[in-house]
């Protein structure tokens, strides 16, 4: 052991109720850090878990992001007459070709592609009606990228493929105009078709806007009931790694033309919700170890001025302003480990506390758990946090204790 270290370890133990306060709060620093950085992580992951998977990583749209250049314009780019107020050509929307853009798709690793035609219809029930958002599926495909399947609480989606005219719409719709399984509605579309559907399964997503305004049909039939014969006007996708969600959406936008959204791109605005707060959140819980690091540079400069004497001494022993500064780094950093390690236990049983947490919501009948986070990274950046600050505290009186000359303490002068 280094003779300055040996010093350093002398000097804490002298000071034993001053240490150990100093430990104490560099522990709680560390593991109130560990505590809020696995809440606020915890939760974000949740967030983002949730929002992954009730929304498709990639939906292709029918329209364009830069809208199409006239024909004119296009024919005389130098014209020197502008021609305004031109009407586009009138045509049946939707993704032209979907299946070959479908194919190339399919064709990207880790890509699962599925195709839908939406629109609005209107259902009628016993007098009562209801506009909902209709989406068109193929139940096969619809499987691999939507999580429709597991909100199913009565029927299961493969029933639209041996029922050509039937209907899952979800259970709170239901509940609003009376209706059950097997039950016949009427459909009206906006081309002015009618047909009586069948209900063949029902959904509970959670959310009231979903399960109240959005119904499932089988592709065929809503392209008949829109009017829009082999077309569809969505392509939403799952990916094996949804964070390659915007890369990839840029690819398929690049080569099929038409708009490529990524969920990053839609939810762009919670993400830098997020960002902000983790931001908030890591200034409010660094600022606790700051505060615990001012209990470490008030222990070591009371030393440094209670041993100006002794540094003195050693000065006129032959030690040098490095050793001596080295003495007092090593205070800081002993107590900045060991509160490091102390602050990891006492944080990791704060996390599995707050992870036993249930709370009960009224109107909800599953408890609600703390989500929480296990990584590593965050008792390492804890610990470095830490271990910097303290350092940093010791620095100043260790600086200041360095430039002692011992010739004026010996002496009395000082």
């Amino acid at each position: 052991m280094p003779l300055t270290l040996k010093i350093a370890v002398t000097h804490l133990n002298s000071r034993r109720r001053q240490t150990l306060m100093s430990l104490l709060g560099v522990m709680l620093g560390v593991a109130f850090f560990m505590a809020v950085s696995s809440l606020m992580r915890g939760s974000e992951q949740d967030f983002i878990k949730r929002l992954v998977d009730s929304a498709p990583h990639i939906t292709v749209s029918d329209e364009f992001r830069d809208a199409p250049v006239q024909p004119a314009v296009k024919r005389f780019p130098d014209g020197a007459v502008a021609i305004s107020n031109v009407k586009p050509k009138t045509e049946v929307r939707g993704i032209r070709g979907y299946k070959q853009k479908m194919a190339y798709i399919e064709h990207i690793p880790g890509v699962r592609v599925a195709p839908v035609l939406s629109g609005q219809i209107i259902l009628t029930y016993a007098g009562k009606e209801q506009g909902v958002l209709m989406n068109g599926v193929v139940p096969e495909l619809m499987a691999g990228v939507s999580d429709i399947e597991e909100k199913i609480v009565a029927g299961n989606m493969q029933a639209l493929s041996s029922s050509p005219n039937g209907v899952i719409i979800g259970r709170a719709l239901a509940k609003k105009m009376n209706l059950e399984m097997g039950d016949n509605v009427t459909v009206s579309s906006p081309v002015g078709l009618v047909r009586t559907m069948k209900i063949v399964g029902l959904f509970e997503t959670g959310a009231t806007a979903i399960d109240e305004g959005q119904a499932y049909v089988l592709l065929k039939r809503a392209q008949v009931l829109l009017d829009r014969p082999d077309r569809a006007n969505m392509l939403v996708m799952q990916l094996d790694d949804p964070y390659a969600s915007r890369e990839v959406a840029a690819r398929i936008e690049k080569h099929i033309g038409y708009r490529s959204r990524s969920w990053q791109e839609a939810s762009e605005s919670l993400l830098s919700v997020l960002l902000v707060r983790n931001i908030i959140m890591y200034s409010v819980v660094s600022a606790i170890l700051v505060v615990a690091s001012f209990g470490i540079y008030n222990i070591i400069s009371t030393v440094v001025m209670e041993k100006r004497r002794d540094i003195a001494i050693l000065k006129s022993m032959g030690f040098t302003a490095r050793d001596v500064r080295h003495i007092f780094l090593w205070e800081g950093t002993i107590i900045g480990l060991m509160g490091s390690v102390g602050g990891l236990t006492l944080g990791y049983g704060l996390i599995w506390a707050l992870s036993t947490l249930r709370f009960q919501v009224p109107g909800v009948s599953v408890p609600i758990e703390m989500p929480v986070y296990w990584g590593l990274d965050q008792a390492l950046i804890a610990c470095a946090f830490a271990a910097l600050s303290a350092m940093g505290a010791a620095y100043f009186p260790a600086r200041k204790a360095g430039l002692v000359h011992p010739v004026d303490i010996l002496r009395g002068q000082a």
